[in-house]
C-alpha cells in the first residue's frame, strides 16, 4: 500500500513537523510526501488516542479528519463490552477502530463502508492484526437491505452535512436512523448508535422507538460519546454514565423514574465536603438521585453540587475538602484567604473571568474556588481543596 522509499522516510521522520517536511518535498522526488505526512501526523495522534495500534509497525492511517472522528481505545474497548454473540455488522466502518475491538466477541464481523480508501485501509490493518473481518465497500443503506440474519448491528452516522458543517439532531446525520429504524429492527436482534455527545437524550429517545438503554461515555471527564441501545425486552430504558480517569472508571446507573422518584434534600450550609458530579452524569440529566443515593444534600434545585460532613470517597465526580465559605459582602470577601485558585461559576450569574479581575485572583495552583447559589438564594464562594485525587 505504501511504497518502500516512502515508509522508510516515514520512520526516518516520525518525529518531524509534517509541515516543514511537505515544503522540502522537491528534495525527495522518491517519495510520497502527500502519504507520508498523512502516516506521519496520523501515528502521532494514535500514540494519545490508540496506543495500542501505533505500536504496531506497518498500521496505516487515513487522513486526519477521519483520525478525529474515530473511537479511542477507551471508548472502543467500552463498546465492545457491551456486546457479544454470533454475527456483527459495522454499518460505518471508518477508520475500523471500533469494528476491530467489537469483533472479539463474535464469531463472523462484516466492515461495511462507502469510502472506498478507507475500506482498503481496513482490510490491510485487519490482516496486520490478525482480524478476521469481512470488508466490504458499499453504502450502508444498500448493505442494509441485503445483510442476513446479525445479533447486533453497529452504526455510527456521519455528523456532517454536505457543506462539512456539524450536525446534531439524528434525522440530520447520514445516514437517517430514525428512518433506518425498522428495518435495523429486522436485520438485528440489538443495534448500537454511537451519537453526538451534544445530541439531547430525551429528544433521541423521542425520535427512537426502540430504545433499551442509553450510554454516556466520558475520558477525563469530557463527554466523548453517547450510546443507545436499540432492542431488548424492557419496561424501562436504563441509563448508564461512565467516566474513565486514567485506570479507575465512576459508573452511575439508574432510570428516569428513579431520578423523578428521588428524595433530594436542599441546602444552605456547606458541610465539610463537596461533590462536583461527572460530565457523564450531567450529560444524563441525573441531578436528584446522587443526593439520595449518597446520603447528601444538594446546594440548591439549578445547583449541581453536593454537600456532606461525612467524606463520601467513591462518589461519581470529583470530590473536594471545604475550607473556607463566605459570602459577597465587602467584609465577607476581605476575610476570603484565597490568592491563586482554579474558579468556577455554577448557577451563578458572573462569568469566570469577570469574576478574577473582581476578587483579584489568579488561576491555578491546588485550590479550587467555586462561586454558586445556596437553596436561600444567597450567592458564596466556597474554597476547596481535593479530597479525593481524581
Amino acid at each position: 500500500m505504501i511504497d518502500e522509499a516512502t515508509r522508510s522516510f516515514i520512520r526516518d521522520h516520525a518525529h518531524d513537523d509534517v509541515r516543514q517536511l511537505a515544503l522540502q518535498a522537491a528534495r525527495y522526488p522518491q517519495v510520497d510526501m502527500r502519504v507520508a505526512a498523512t502516516q506521519i501526523e496520523g501515528r502521532r495522534l494514535a500514540s494519545a488516542k490508540l496506543p495500542a495500534w501505533a505500536a504496531v509497525e506497518g498500521i496505516v492511517y487515513p487522513v486526519r479528519l477521519s483520525m478525529e472522528q474515530c473511537s479511542s481505545e477507551v471508548t472502543a474497548q467500552y463498546k465492545a463490552s457491551l456486546v457479544s454473540g454470533t454475527r456483527l455488522a459495522d454499518l460505518t466502518g471508518g477508520f475500523g477502530i471500533d469494528c476491530s475491538y467489537m469483533s472479539g466477541s463474535f464469531e463472523d464481523t462484516t466492515y461495511i463502508e462507502r469510502n472506498e480508501e478507507l475500506c482498503r485501509i481496513a482490510a490491510h490493518n485487519f490482516g496486520l492484526l490478525g482480524k478476521p473481518i469481512r470488508v466490504v465497500h458499499a453504502d450502508s443503506g444498500e448493505a442494509l437491505l441485503r445483510l442476513p440474519q446479525q445479533d447486533w448491528i453497529f452504526i455510527d452516522p456521519a455528523r456532517r452535512d454536505k457543506a462539512g458543517g456539524k450536525v446534531v439532531a439524528l434525522s440530520d446525520c447520514e445516514p437517517d436512523v430514525c428512518q433506518l429504524e425498522e428495518l435495523l429492527m429486522q436485520k438485528a436482534t440489538k443495534v448500537m448508535v454511537k451519537c453526538s455527545p451534544m445530541l439531547d437524550i430525551s429528544q433521541a429517545v423521542r425520535e427512537l422507538q426502540s430504545v433499551s438503554e442509553v450510554h454516556v461515555v466520558s475520558v477525563n471527564n469530557e463527554c466523548k460519546e453517547l450510546l443507545l441501545i436499540l432492542g431488548g425486552e424492557t419496561e424501562e430504558i436504563s441509563i448508564h454514565t461512565i467516566n474513565y480517569h486514567g485506570s479507575e472508571a465512576q459508573e452511575f446507573t439508574y432510570t428516569a423514574a428513579e431520578e423523578y422518584a428521588a428524595t433530594c434534600p436542599y441546602t444552605s450550609t456547606v458541610g465539610q465536603y463537596l461533590y462536583e458530579p461527572n460530565s457523564s452524569l450531567m450529560k444524563a440529566g441525573c441531578y436528584r438521585l446522587p443526593a439520595w443515593r449518597y446520603g447528601l444534600q444538594k446546594l440548591h434545585p439549578n445547583t449541581h453540587l453536593y454537600t456532606s460532613d461525612t467524606l463520601v470517597s467513591d462518589f461519581p465526580g470529583r470530590v473536594f475538602k471545604v475550607e473556607q465559605t463566605c459570602g459577597f459582602g465587602k467584609k465577607e470577601l476581605k476575610m476570603l484567604d484565597c490568592k491563586k485558585a482554579n474558579l468556577a461559576v455554577r448557577n451563578f450569574p458572573e462569568r469566570v473571568d469577570a469574576l478574577h479581575k473582581r476578587l483579584k485572583i489568579r488561576d491555578g495552583g491546588s485550590t479550587y474556588l467555586f462561586a454558586t447559589t445556596l437553596q436561600d438564594e444567597t450567592k458564596a464562594l466556597i474554597v476547596c481543596t481535593k479530597a479525593v485525587a481524581r
